[in-house]
């Protein structure tokens, strides 16, 4: 597992924690927003629990399968056949491990390394004192969509890169960046792409602007 720096688990817990946030919150206070971060912890934990318990089942079936090729085929390509499912659940299972994998550094660190958890609470707070201008410029750079469609994952990705850049002092092509990785890691198999052009297309309109 490559090793992240506390900037990137930050950012990856403040995605967390605002998608615990309402729809239309209220300013946060500053006793607020801790209790925010550690919600976002809990449900980390929650989450592994609820990997490795579907990890579990997804072996139990590959093992079911793997018995039913040796005594209920009736031929060998039925055989085959249930071998490959056996197979695919196994995959299934190592790939909701490796997920599960990574949580615990992440939730660790969240309890332990103050920077993990003050970063966090200040791109949470940003997001939420300034939401109305970073929507605009999301919105801007926007082609025939706006920015209460957006899946809630790929809209806090944005919000986060966009407060990145504009409050946050962090260079556009970082931002970027670790807004792209955020997307493949949370987002949908093109989430990633579309974040990274709606990002380049704000980062263009800001340098005109």
């Amino acid at each position: 597992m490559q090793d992240r720096k506390p900037q990137q688990l930050a950012r990856e817990l403040a995605l967390l924690s605002l998608s615990q946030l309402p729809v239309n919150p209220k300013k946060l206070t500053e006793e607020q927003l801790p209790k925010l971060v550690l919600a976002a912890v809990r449900t980390l934990r929650s989450e592994v629990q609820d990997t490795l318990d579907n990890a579990a089942g997804e072996l139990q079936r590959s093992h079911d399968r793997i018995l039913s090729s040796q005594t209920r085929a009736s031929d060998i390509n039925t055989a085959r056949t249930m071998l490959q499912e056996a197979i695919a659940y196994t995959q299934t299972a190592i790939n909701k491990l490796g997920a599960a994998v990574e949580f615990p550094e992440l939730i660790q660190l969240a309890n332990q390394d103050k920077t993990v958890s003050r970063y966090a609470i200040e791109i949470v707070k940003t997001v939420s004192e300034e939401r109305n201008a970073i929507d605009e410029q999301i919105t801007a750079a926007l082609v025939d969509w706006q920015v209460a469609r957006l899946a809630q994952i790929d809209r806090d990705i944005l919000r986060i890169a966009v407060a990145e850049m504009l409050f946050l002092g962090l260079p556009d092509s970082v931002a970027i960046n670790e807004a792209v990785e955020l997307a493949k890691r949370y987002s949908g198999d093109e989430g990633h792409r579309f974040i990274n052009g709606v990002l380049r297309r704000f980062t263009e309109q800001k340098k005109t602007a």
